[in-house]
Order: structure tokens, then sequence, then C-alpha cells
């Protein structure tokens, strides 16, 4: 049993579908590859080609495979379904048509573009209620397709601290949702992630492999700072360098016999285009050096 390696554009300082401080896809793309890894996830939905045989074509030319791709939404909204069909019907278009078979789910964030609370940040029993079942009924449309879908617990979210992960697992039916345990958000948010993924490994599904600094973590939770500013200040750093055991999270894959993805990723906006890629060589060569991947 084995973790298998892939990289997100989220490594290339990629979050939104359009936005020209990104590294345009092209390079994205070449670049993967010229850092060794041989698989991708989408990204947002739209940064990379939606017509499938185009998008095939473009990772073919590189011997790039597909791993999966991901969906944001309001999963506590009542119109959270009706606002993410369409996009989620797209989203499993490429998927299936390119050999795909896991969507990650992330949640909207409490905190807007200025940093500032917009939303709560404790769900009530009918916020929780409302998120059960509209993550059901997208687990529901996406195994139709034949695709798994699993949430990311992630920063500045109702759903990032570990009970509330907790909870979130006895709430949703496997069959329909598992988990994508992100070890470097898990740890940002004062986790174990290595514990964590030793006792829930069962609801694990798939992975994201990324490190983080502990102390500016730890400010920014001391601080209360978002998201965005942790990671302008450094926050998630290469692969061996920052508090989490990745070691440590390969041993709980081997031991609970975890066949499935790692997708690697070091969160970053804005970048430079020239950063990102000896990074991701820096980190493919740590999973290297240490029989991961």
């Amino acid at each position: 049993m084995s973790i298998h390696v892939g990289t997100a554009p989220d490594s290339w300082g990629v979050w939104f579908s359009n936005d020209q401080r990104q590294t345009p896809w092209r390079r994205f793309l070449d670049e993967v590859k010229q850092a060794g890894y041989d698989s991708i996830e989408l990204g947002p939905y739209g940064y990379l080609p939606t017509d499938t045989e185009r998008l095939a074509g473009e990772l073919a030319e590189r011997s790039l495979k597909l791993a999966g791709g991901t969906l944001s939404g309001d999963f506590d909204a009542p119109d959270c379904w009706q606002a993410m069909r369409d996009r989620t019907a797209g989203v499993c278009d490429i998927l299936a048509a390119l050999g795909a078979r896991y969507v990650v789910l992330l949640d909207g964030g409490y905190f807007d573009a200025n940093g500032v609370a917009v939303s709560s940040r404790e769900l009530d029993d009918s916020g929780w209620a409302r998120t059960r079942d509209n993550l059901h009924r997208i687990g529901e449309y996406t195994a139709s397709r034949g695709i798994a879908s699993v949430f990311h617990p992630h920063a500045d979210t109702t759903i990032q601290y570990e009970p509330q992960i907790e909870r979130l697992l006895e709430l949703t039916d496997p069959a329909l949702i598992n988990l994508c345990l992100d070890v470097g958000h898990h740890a940002y948010a004062g986790g174990d992630a290595v514990r964590f993924f030793g006792e829930h490994h069962a609801r694990v599904t798939y992975l994201h492999l990324k490190d983080v600094d502990a102390g500016i973590a730890r400010r920014a939770r001391e601080a209360d700072w978002p998201f965005g500013r942790a990671v302008n200040a450094g926050g998630f750093v290469d692969l061996g360098d920052g508090c989490v055991d990745i070691v440590g999270i390969n041993r709980v894959a081997e031991r609970v016999g975890y066949e499935g993805w790692g997708i690697v990723e070091q969160d970053m906006f804005p970048a430079p285009f020239e950063k990102p890629l000896p990074i991701a060589r820096r980190n493919r060569e740590f999973l290297r050096a240490n029989g991961i991947g």
C-alpha cells in the first residue's frame, strides 16, 4: 500500500479561476512536469481548460494524469445545491472524461477579502443539519457519476478544528462523504495530523500534503489572523521544514493500508512566477528521499 503523489495549482499560487497575479496555466503544466510530478488536481474550476478534449490533449502532451478536482460552496446555505449544481456537473464532466475519481469539497470562509468576518464562526444545530444535507446531496450526485466526494476541513471555516471534523464524520454517511485530510491545515488549526489520521483512517480517503511553520500558525491562532495574512507571512513552508511529520503520515498510511492520493501543496498567493518551481522540486525530492510516492 502507498501514497500516490501528485500536485495542485495551489503550489503555484493559484487560488482563483482567473487572476493576472497567478501563474498562467500552460506554465503551471510545464513546470509540474519539470518538477517531477506526473499527476495534478484541477484547481479552481476554469483555471485549466474546461473543454475535456483540449485538457486531455494538454495533459497527454506532458504525460500528466488527473487525480481529482475541487468545488467550493457555502454548505450551510439553504440554496447551496441550487447554487452549485451546474458547477458540480461541469467539474464531474471533466473528471469522468479524464478518469479522475475524486472531488474535494471546500467550504466558504468566514473572512472576506479584506479580512473582515462576514459570517458566523460556529454552526448551530440547524447549520450542521443543512451542511450534512447539502454534502449528502452533492455526494449522491458525484457518486452517480462515479466520483467520490471528500470534504476538506480548511482554515477560516466552520469545520477546521478536530472536534468539528469529528462531528462532521459522525453526521455524514461514509457511502457519500469522506475526508480529504490536509495535514497542513490540520496542523495550522492546532491539530495532530498523524494521530488524527491513525484514529480516523477509515474515513480518510484522500490526502493533501503540506507543511507549516508552527510559530506563525500559533501567532495566527492567538491574534486571529485571516488565513491570507498567515500565508503571506510564510506560514506554509517546504516539506520537512515545519511541524508536520510527513514521514509519520506515511508510516500511518503503510500501517493502515492506505492506497490513495497525496496531493502536494504549498499555500502561497500571490507569488512571483519564478518562485513555485524550485519549491515544487524541493518538495518532490523530499518525498523521494523518504520513500514516499
